[in-house]
């Protein structure tokens, strides 16, 4: 049987542990066939970022139009972009109407503090999202309000939601609530509190990343956003609990995406 074929327009991570090469691993592991967009080349390992070489929008939008015309993707995500020319071309495709199931995870800055992206070129593309996935430090520089509590994560889900997505999920990964990671769903007219056992682990590079790409696999076979989003949110507590012993790296490891621990 042919698989289903999932796009990941994002940077590439040297240390393979999140951006395309985080992407490309989730969706083999869930069955499907991954294609890939580059926009920036790093230097980086589990310890940080060392140097980030975004690529030209043209070169990212030649990728896109290879891929597009030849393989019948399914289901898309964004990680990230790097500058607002490169959102522009990516959001041209989605305005075209190139880019189905959409998933934007709106990277602005890496766990070691480097930053990443800009949150103007994460707007350009907010408002094709079927799904938007931002973590709490996200969700804080695209609303200019402090995330910090999970009643925080609720309004800024809410407001971010207004302004475009079909549906927004701001993780809380970094929020510790009574032992438990809550995510927070706002869509299709309702609130969801989606709750799992925190992982105490210091590996977790790339959990954002593995999260949102995981949500394009479930809607590319055919789930609707709310399952997508729970399916996705098992996946990564699996990988996370997987790899918490792991030494791989002298920093934030990675997670383990294939189940082999």
């Amino acid at each position: 049987m042919t698989p289903t074929t999932v796009l990941t327009i994002a940077g590439s991570d040297s240390g393979g542990g999140a951006g395309i090469q985080a992407d490309l691993k989730v969706f083999a592991a869930l069955g499907a066939y991954g294609t890939s967009v580059l926009t920036a080349v790093t230097a980086q390992n589990t310890r940080g970022v060392d140097a980030v070489l975004p690529l030209p929008p043209r070169t990212v939008t030649e990728q896109l139009d290879s891929v597009l015309g030849d393989f019948r993707v399914r289901a898309v995500k964004t990680g990230m972009l790097g500058n607002p020319a490169v959102a522009d071309a990516v959001a041209d495709a989605a305005r075209a109407g190139r880019l189905p199931h959409l998933v934007v995870d709106p990277v602005l800055v890496a766990t070691s503090g480097h930053r990443l992206g800009v949150v103007e070129a994460v707007e350009r593309l907010l408002p094709y999202a079927e799904v938007a996935t931002p973590n709490c430090a996200e969700a804080a520089a695209l609303t200019g309000r402090p995330v910090t509590t999970v009643e925080e994560m609720v309004a800024a889900a809410e407001a971010l939601a207004a302004g475009g997505p079909a549906h927004v999920v701001v993780t809380g990964g970094d929020v510790d609530a009574a032992g438990e990671s809550v995510d927070v769903l706002v869509g299709g007219g309702a609130t969801t509190l989606l709750r799992a056992r925190r992982v105490r682990t210091r590996h977790s590079h790339g959990t954002g990343c593995s999260f949102s790409a995981a949500i394009a696999v479930r809607l590319a076979a055919g789930d609707p956003v709310p399952a997508a989003v729970a399916a996705a949110k098992e996946y990564v507590t699996r990988a996370l609990t997987g790899a918490r012993d792991w030494e791989l790296g002298a920093g934030r490891g990675p997670l383990d995406h294939f189940g082999w621990s």
